[in-house]
């Protein structure tokens, strides 16, 4: 059993470091909490220009058709520098979703976009009142001659004004799963932007629909695939959100450890005080642990293996490891770890931001607990 990343895996480690220390240091990522916008353009264009934007993307559509473990590799750096970037909103969920069962039609009309930046798509999913299930759609989109009628309201919807389309997830009918994916431009009548507050400060939007009409060739796939596909694509998402949380998990601790090295009490640093020694022990542990479910997910899919539970097992614990640590890390700074002077603070808040978002504790727990008791 080899757990060391190849040479290769190590080369675009290093390049995504590079990258986002340079056009994504923290002042910028201060600077773009929410922003309307919510992402930079030079930080972008250099993602593009890697070819880092099109990673998952087939080859025959512009991208660059890597696996989903070197995805996880940039998704860690990612998140290790709290990027402010509509990468997993339009490059993996979107995307992944037109990869799976958009006609050939859509696939060429938007995936080479996607890839080399120029187009941004991003899910309008979950819903005021509801949950993350099948069960959670409740906005209804009726068909109409050649065309639906969407009318309802979505929430977290990240980048929406930004972004060339929304991928909407509404009911197309009574079964529980009767779920369609749609096609919606964010400028169409009858729908309206109204920017949102969220603990992480992400760029993010309550979305309403007031008898929109979507052309029935906006439709992604068969009917009533939508939620079908959407679960597939979410556990390529989760373990690419499980990655992020490694790595800001990782530098929040790196930061913390410094700290605890140079701050002195009662004559010497507090990382020489056991309390604090053992806390920093527990939390580079939890870490190791976790990144390394994190890595065996990203393999398996990468490998064609079945993910469904290691999936759902590393979000959970890793971005339960990541909250944990970084409210520990706040601890170990004192008093100013609490305030925005200071960075741990956005560490902390983006933790529990991305635990509890796209699938929260309690639907990985219950998705986990089905496979065991099943």
């Amino acid at each position: 059993m080899d757990l060391d990343f190849t040479e290769e895996h190590e080369m675009l480690r290093e390049m995504v470091r590079g990258v986002c220390v340079e056009y994504a240091p923290l002042d910028v990522v201060r600077a773009l909490e929410d922003d309307e916008k919510g992402y930079p353009d030079e930080l972008w264009k250099q993602l593009v220009e890697l070819g880092l934007v099109g990673i998952l993307v087939p080859e025959a559509y512009g991208g660059q058709a890597q696996t989903l473990l070197e995805a996880a590799i940039v998704y860690e750096e990612f998140g290790r520098a709290l990027a402010p970037v509509p990468h997993f909103h339009s490059a993996v969920l979107c995307a992944g979703a037109l990869v799976a069962s958009g006609s050939e039609e859509q696939k060429q009309a938007w995936l080479p976009g996607i890839a080399n930046g120029e187009r941004i798509l991003t899910p309008a999913w979950l819903e005021p009142r509801n949950g993350f299930g099948a069960k959670g759609v409740q906005m209804r989109a009726e068909a109409d001659v050649d065309a639906f009628v969407l009318s309802g309201a979505k929430l977290h919807v990240n980048f929406a004004r930004a972004a060339d389309r929304l991928l909407v997830l509404a009911r197309t009918g009574e079964g529980e799963e009767d779920v369609d994916l749609f096609l919606v431009d964010p400028r169409a009548q009858g729908v309206t932007c109204s920017q949102r507050l969220n603990l992480g400060s992400e760029t993010t939007y309550r979305v309403d629909f007031d008898e929109v009409r979507v052309a029935a060739a906006d439709r992604i796939g068969a009917p009533g695939s939508g939620w079908a596909t959407w679960n597939t694509v979410m556990m390529d998402g989760i373990v690419l959100a499980a990655a992020q949380a490694a790595g800001g998990a990782k530098a929040a601790l790196e930061m913390t450890i410094e700290y605890a090295k140079t701050r002195e009490q009662f004559g010497k640093p507090i990382g020489a005080f056991q309390s604090i020694s053992h806390y920093l022990a527990d939390a580079a542990t939890a870490i190791e642990g976790g990144s390394i479910l994190v890595t065996e997910a990203a393999w398996a899919r990468s490998m064609g293996k079945e993910v469904s539970i290691l999936a759902p097992m590393a979000k959970l614990f890793m971005c339960h490891a990541y909250r944990d640590v970084t409210a520990m890390c706040q601890q170990v700074w004192g008093g100013v770890g609490f305030t925005i002077e200071y960075d741990i603070q956005l560490y902390f808040r983006r933790a529990k931001q991305l635990q509890i978002s796209w699938w929260d504790d309690r639907y990985l727990a219950e998705l986990v607990a089905a496979h065991e008791l099943d």
